[in-house]
């Protein structure tokens, strides 16, 4: 075996001896009583050029050796004190700049030869494998951490503390610029991670600019800790920075940000920095999959404020109450819709209802309710002519791409004195239900065909009067076809919806709606059912006030 490289090769000192161990390719060194080395063959003779029979142990061979032929001969609770009998572990250390371990064994009059096997390589292989793993699992747990939320601040700062824990000391992380201003996160190791938006110009970090715009990382080599500018250290942290990586946090087209660690009292190896770098791969990929998650949220937030029914209230003295249940919990909107267009200031116009159900359910049925919403809108001027809206409507969804069809009923709402006059037009649709102050429930005959399936439309109108009290029901079918109950298959039907109305004689509006979607809930049980929409116009209960002068008309109040 060759000796450590750089140490010079002297004449030997070996004992000769008839052992096999004398010629063996290993170093071999036979330890005689009270610790005193007895022999050496060439090949511990070469590595340990010093080493001399009748030196003592300690003189010999390095520290680690020494004290391992000392405890082999000291009597201990599992070891004997003859060392002819007693066994070691092997004890392994430095010889140089090589690794070795040493196994004892028994050779004559009770010496101990310790056989010396380079294990260099192997440890070398080990530790590089312990590396790897624990890179491995750091990326691992890096990743399951980053994918946890879609919230971009919680992403942003799990990516700062995980680089300060286990990349480096410091760690910042520097998002894409708001305006003239740099938002940034930053992490000592042990602390909280730390937000802040400064007005910086990121070129005076080396590399930081072209990181931002997606370019690849500059060596750490190429940065000069001590031209870093002070708004990149972070605050609390006191060491002397002597390497710094910038790396860039990759996106989805977009870059994400950048990386920036910082250690003092070492430098950043090649491999910490392939590490670095594979870390802000998956940091770039989860940032960018908040910010996706984000931006759509926003742009989903935005469109759905035409989509949901709005919240409806008291209107030039009509009491008006909706509610609404999508097929799901997990949608918002679906393909039923209601809406109240309040009058002008002509004191002979009437408010507008529309209620109406698009065939089939959830986003793809909310589009083509949005487009009818929107239609019906542009109709307002002309909406006391019931008839003529809806043969606009129909033709502009038979003009569109879309193929569903819709069903709907029109209400024309005005109050006089105390009474609330109707004109109710349906499309298709369930008829409308008056539940009177006796709590008799009337329907109120109106039909026509559907809107959006035939060239042409026909529709009926009819006429009621609400008095103080009373109650208009406007409703989709999603109620009378809701299947639940005992059995679990069977529908609500008309026959109940009517029997529940009558309960709710002399109701506000509100409550009304609210005691029929309960009723509702309690039938389906969690179970399917399509989307449910529901509108109560009500007459409110009114207080006569004598007019002033004892002769005039008084007035109602509300």
């Amino acid at each position: 075996m060759a000796p450590p490289q750089g140490t010079p090769v002297t004449k030997t000192h070996e004992r000769p001896a008839s052992g096999a161990w004398s010629t063996a390719p290993y170093p071999v060194i036979e330890s005689g009583a009270n610790g005193v080395l007895t022999g050496l063959n060439p090949a511990a003779s070469r590595l340990l050029p010093d080493a001399r029979p009748g030196a003592t142990m300690a003189e010999a061979v390095p520290a680690w050796l020494a004290q391992a032929d000392r405890e082999l001969r000291e009597p201990t609770a599992s070891t004997s004190a003859d060392p002819r009998t007693a066994t070691a572990p092997p004890a392994s250390g430095r010889i140089g700049v090589r690794s070795y371990e040493a196994r004892a064994g028994h050779g004559s009059n009770g010496d101990v030869l310790w056989w010396l096997v380079d294990d260099t390589d192997r440890r070398l292989a080990e530790e590089a494998l312990a590396t790897e793993r624990e890179r491995a699992a750091f990326l691992a747990e890096a990743s399951n951490v980053l994918l946890a939320s879609l919230n971009t601040d919680r992403c942003v700062s799990a990516t700062a503390r995980l680089a300060s824990q286990y990349l480096a000391e410091a760690a910042v992380v520097v998002s894409p610029a708001r305006g003239d201003k740099l938002p940034l996160a930053h992490a000592v190791a042990g602390r909280a991670t730390g937000h802040g938006l400064v007005a910086a110009d990121p070129s005076e970090v080396p590399g930081l600019d072209e990181a931002l715009q997606g370019f690849p990382p500059v060596p750490s080599r190429w940065i000069d800790p001590v031209s870093l500018p002070a708004w990149v250290i972070p605050e609390g942290y006191t060491g002397t920075i002597t390497s710094v990586v910038v790396a860039p946090l990759p996106g989805q087209g977009v870059p994400a940000g950048a990386l920036v660690l910082l250690r003092s009292g070492g430098q950043f190896t090649e491999d910490e920095q392939t590490v670095a770098r594979l870390f802000a791969a998956r940091a770039g990929a989860a940032l960018s999959a908040a910010h996706l998650y984000a931006e759509q949220s926003a742009i989903t937030r935005t469109l759905m404020q035409d989509l949901l029914p709005p919240r409806l209230h008291r209107v030039h003295g009509v009491e008006f109450a909706g509610g609404y249940r999508p097929a799901t919990a997990r949608e918002r909107v679906g393909g039923d819709f209601y809406d109240v267009h309040p009058a002008g200031a002509d004191e002979d116009s009437s408010s507008l209802v529309v209620l109406g159900d698009v065939c089939g359910k959830g986003l793809d049925a909310a589009v083509l309710t949005g487009k009818i919403r929107n239609t019906l809108q542009a109709l307002i001027p002309m909406a006391d002519d019931h008839q003529r809206v809806l043969r606009l409507l129909n033709d502009a969804l038979l003009n569109s791409h879309h193929t569903r069809f819709a069903t709907m009923v029109l209400a024309s709402v005005r109050r006089t004195d105390h009474l609330v006059r109707l004109r109710l037009t349906a499309a298709g649709h369930p008829v409308p239900l008056v539940v009177r102050a006796d709590g008799r429930v009337e329907e109120i005959r109106t039909q026509g065909t559907l809107v959006g399936a035939l060239p042409d439309i026909e529709s009926l109108t009819a006429e009621t009067v609400l008095r103080p009290g009373e109650t208009c029901l406007l409703y989709t079918d999603g109620f009378t076809e809701a299947r639940g109950g005992p059995l679990g298959d069977e529908m609500f039907g008309e026959t109940r919806l009517k029997r529940a109305l009558s309960e709710c004689a002399d109701m506000p509006g509100e409550a009304v709606v609210e005691r029929i979607q309960m009723l509702a809930a309690e039938w389906v049980r969690g179970g399917g059912h399509d989307d449910m929409a529901v509108v109560a116009i009500t007459a409110p209960r009114t207080t006569h006030l004598s007019a002033v002068d004892g002769h005039t008309r008084g007035r109602y109040t509300a």
